[in-house]
């Protein structure tokens, strides 16, 4: 007799097999639908409650689903995708996730018909290869330094947002931004880090359109005593710390026993030296602006308020990094190693102004600024937000074009082209792996069926006409109608090179791996282990405790190999 099965009852429960690839396919073309309304210029906005009650009107696909609550695994993973896009590259969040929805979706067809999903992934890592290979073919390389391409690029990347109808502004202020804070590191190469050095102030009042890009930066403070200290200093000599100007207190409990009243008063006066030798270290460089991350005493205060010199207190890491990168001073640890060198003299202006009902410090017209902060003026919070989120996005296209300065056509031009010329292929493709192949090149009109979805146009009628003029250039030879796509906002199929509707070749490259790697890993999933037991209803049993059967009476589904 063989020796007894483990099996375990209740605590793992399995759904395998073609099921799972349906429950799976299923949950992620949820996802997709969700936010599919979202693509393209005339796409609809989405109002979320979020966790803390609040409520946030967007239409950014990462913003959409990071709200989202989902139990199902796969869907979780499609929301990881979109993750994944904004990270990289900050934009086409909504478009990974449509066409890895898409593409699991034509995929359904061949799991009905028992194609074995590794036969599936195969064939859509060739149509990923040939994918690129068609993107390398059609981009168009440009020229970084020139401001009205550049322009016009941000504003074709950007205008399927919320605040396309504030025109240039947007795109303005990220090509300002991205410019100021671009390193070159060279070999041509140039580092342009936009969360690091790049501060989205939003102050909520004015207009949109007083919103502008300082050549320095800006923060939530007011010198330690306004009184005193001067508010405006034209070429500060700036001096950052992040060590305390108070007195330091014993590391642990510190017993001091005073036996006469003078002992006293000598314990006072060593605090009081120790703080003003502190300040005399200080005052040697003769700055104009000291500011520390840590504390400062109301002695120091007035030491430093005696000479003249102004002071801001607590101030986060993080702006004092930027301010060191703006005003080309050094952060120092200790008052006693300072140096001429770490003293920042780039800085043109110090000033605190009043914004509302609050003071805010500037420290602007910088020389050689390598940080900048982003003023945003608004009628609302919300709109606030959206046009941040907007922003981000702006930012990050600058910063890929940087990068990798290639074009492609926007408008659905580029997928429907991809589409067309992977089509064209799949006839050559010998073996099983020809149909998903196939599948997987219609997949791609999913972007341009969605935006003109979204315009209001006959998308049966609008889908066969750019397909015919997409599909057209292979039989005549010529590859100039790779720019024949729909313009978002009237739904007309019409040349993008002419009405200027590009997209970032590194944004679309990004969004094709991750949608078709995606998709494979989830066609690559046969079974659903779950390890949570389900809560039982009030009253029931307690939970059953794993059983040792016999092998007769095993249950074959719910059997563990030995």
């Amino acid at each position: 007799m063989h020796a007894p099965v483990l099996v375990l009852k209740d605590s793992l429960k399995r759904e395998s097999g073609t099921k799972v690839h349906h429950a799976n396919i299923q949950a992620s073309k949820a996802v997709a639908d969700i936010i599919r309304t979202t693509l393209g210029p005339r796409s609809m906005l989405k109002m979320l409650l979020d966790a803390a009650g609040g409520i946030v009107v967007t239409n950014d696909g990462n913003a959409i689903l990071r709200e989202l609550d989902v139990a199902h695994p796969a869907a979780k993973s499609m929301i990881e995708l979109s993750r994944t896009q904004d990270e990289e590259v900050g934009d086409g969040t909504t478009s990974v996730i449509v066409l890895a929805g898409e593409m699991l979706h034509v995929a359904e067809a061949f799991i009905d018909k028992n194609y074995h999903p590794t036969v599936i992934c195969r064939a859509y890592n060739k149509c990923l290869e040939d994918a690129i290979a068609v993107l390398d073919k059609i981009a168009m390389t440009i020229d970084v330094k020139d401001r009205a391409t550049m322009l016009g690029l941000v504003k074709s990347c950007i205008g399927t947002k919320f605040t396309s109808q504030f025109g240039d502004l947007i795109a303005d202020l990220a090509i300002d931004a991205t410019t100021i804070v671009g390193v070159e590191l060279g070999q041509g190469l140039r580092e342009v880090d936009i969360k690091k050095y790049i501060k989205v102030e939003k102050v909520p009042g004015g207009q949109l359109e007083d919103s502008k890009v300082l050549k320095g930066v800006m923060i939530n403070k007011d010198v330690v005593a306004p009184g005193k200290m001067r508010r405006k200093i034209v070429n500060p000599r700036i001096i950052l710390l992040d060590s305390p100007l108070e007195y330091k207190k014993g590391e642990n409990q510190t017993n001091a026993e005073l036996l006469k009243e003078e002992d006293w008063s000598v314990l006072l006066k060593m605090e009081e030296e120790y703080i003003e030798n502190l300040c005399a270290q200080i005052l040697k460089f003769k700055p104009d602006l000291v500011i520390t991350e840590k504390g400062l005493s109301d002695l120091a205060c007035h030491y430093f308020s005696k000479a003249g010199v102004s002071a801001i207190r607590r101030l986060r890491k993080t702006d004092n990094n930027r301010i060191a990168k703006a005003s080309g001073a050094v952060i120092v640890n200790r008052p006693d190693e300072l140096q001429e060198s770490d003293v920042g003299t780039g800085a043109g202006l110090f000033e605190v102004r009043k914004i509302g009902d609050e003071f805010f410090a500037f420290i602007v017209e910088c020389k050689d600024p390598k940080a900048c902060t982003i003023l945003l003026r608004g009628a609302s919070k919300d709109l606030l937000n959206e046009v941040e989120r907007n922003l981000q996005d702006a930012m990050s296209v600058a910063r890929n074009i940087i990068k990798n300065p290639k074009l492609v056509p926007g408008g659905g031009a580029t997928e429907l082209t991809v589409s067309a010329t992977l089509k064209q292929k799949s006839s050559s493709i010998e073996g099983v792996e020809k149909w998903p192949y196939e599948a997987a090149a219609v997949a791609f009109e999913a972007i341009p069926r969605t935006l003109a979805q979204n315009c209001g146009v006959n998308v049966i009628r609008t889908m066969t006409a750019l397909q015919g003029k997409a599909s057209y250039p292979y039989y005549h030879g010529s590859g100039e109608n790779a720019w024949i796509g729909i313009d978002g906002n009237t739904g007309e199929i019409t040349d993008m090179k002419e009405r200027k509707i590009w997209d970032s070749y590194t944004v679309k490259a990004q969004a094709f791996k991750t949608a078709i790697e995606a998709a494979c890993m989830l066609l690559r999933i046969d079974d659903i282990v779950s390890g949570i037991k389900k809560k039982q209803a009030p009253g029931a049993q307690g939970p059953s405790k794993p059983t040792i059967e016999q092998e007769g009476d095993a249950d074959n589904e719910n059997m563990i190999p030995e």
